[in-house]
């Protein structure tokens, strides 16, 4: 056969390279090669829009969040249940000073509530003594006066108006910090009358019932008058039971040291108060067996 000549050839490469740029409806031409099926993302301005990053991608499936009914009430059982293990924990923990206390301070501490108890109970008996002899005295009138007398000296121990001696301890609250305020020194004051004080002074300011207590610039006010530290109190009363009712687990001794005071109780065969305050006569209240 003879050989075909080049220019053969040409019309049906020319076919091919028309049909490849074959105009589209737009009226440009479109390469056939190309994937018609992934068309190049466009921006509202016309240009190439830039690809969504991994995290951005992240964000947008996330937010704004798609919650069901279900995953709400998931989530609200869930806050139910943490909150009430937050109210356990707390109930729990106001008693995790005795918790931990040691054996031997339990027992310290059933035996002081067991003094006051014998204590309220010898009083009661001394009571019901005095109004036996009171009724069975031959001479009535005498007996009247006699307790009279005593009761008058033990109102004035009372009321700050007689000085008193007697056992006790003296309590000493360094504070060089000013960290002590009057809060701290009125729960002791009220830790001391618990643990059957009779007579309690601060300093030199006797403390009785009405005693008042606030924070004043460089100390504590009490009744008026300013109190500086260290706070010396000389406390009337059984040894035995003040002092171990100051150093209990959570007492007051481990309170004020957590003030980074420093706090010394010692035990006295005699303490004297001698802290005086003035009797003042009510202007209102009379006695009603006049």
């Amino acid at each position: 056969m003879p050989p075909e000549s080049p220019g053969a050839r040409e019309p049906a490469e020319t076919d091919e390279a028309t049909e490849a740029q074959e105009p589209d409806s737009t009226g440009h031409k479109k390469d056939k090669g190309a994937d018609s099926s992934t068309p190049d993302a466009v921006a509202e301005d016309g240009s190439a829009a830039r690809p969504k990053s991994g995290r951005e991608r992240l964000v947008a499936s996330l937010w704004p969040p798609r919650l069901t009914r279900a995953q709400l009430i998931v989530a609200l059982l869930l806050f139910i249940l943490g909150l009430g293990l937050a109210i356990q924990v707390r109930s729990t923990s106001d008693s995790s000073a005795l918790r931990g206390a040691r054996q031997e301070d339990l027992v310290r501490i059933l035996d002081e509530l067991d003094n006051r108890s014998q204590r309220l109970t010898d009083e009661q008996r001394r009571l019901e003594g005095q109004k036996t002899e009171l009724a069975n005295s031959s001479d009535q009138a005498e007996e009247a006066r006699k307790q009279t007398v005593e009761k008058e000296q033990q109102l004035g121990v009372l009321a700050g108006t007689v000085a008193a001696q007697g056992p006790g301890i003296n309590l000493t609250i360094d504070d060089p910090a000013h960290s002590v305020e009057a809060d701290k020194l009125l729960d002791t004051i009220q830790e001391l009358r618990a643990a059957g004080a009779e007579a309690i002074q601060v300093n030199d300011v006797r403390v009785v019932a009405n005693t008042s207590l606030s924070d004043v610039r460089g100390g504590v006010g009490i009744d008026g008058k300013r109190v500086t530290q260290p706070y010396r109190f000389k406390v009337i009363g059984k040894p035995e039971d003040l002092e171990p009712a100051l150093n209990i687990p959570g007492g007051v001794v481990q309170t004020l040291e957590k003030e980074q005071a420093k706090v010394s109780v010692t035990r006295e065969k005699k303490i004297i108060v001698d802290a005086l305050r003035e009797a003042k006569r009510p202007d209102y209240a009379r006695s009603s067996s006049q």
